[in-house]
């Protein structure tokens, strides 16, 4: 079985977020502007996802 997979950018900068939103970011994988990363599809990420979705792209 394969794993699913989801494609995670970020799409605005987290410098005026809440600290713990770019702790979240960084948790991501995230470091740079419209960088991508392609993560596990699991409840945990799609969590941090979702507390940080004004900043992140999922496509």
């Amino acid at each position: 079985m394969t794993k699913k997979t989801l494609k995670v950018t970020l799409v605005k900068s987290p410098i005026s977020a809440k600290a713990d939103h770019q702790a979240t970011v960084r948790g991501l994988g995230l470091k740079r502007m419209h960088q991508t990363r392609e993560l596990e599809d699991t409840p945990a990420v799609r969590g941090m996802i979702n507390k940080v979705a004004y900043l992140v792209k999922v496509g």
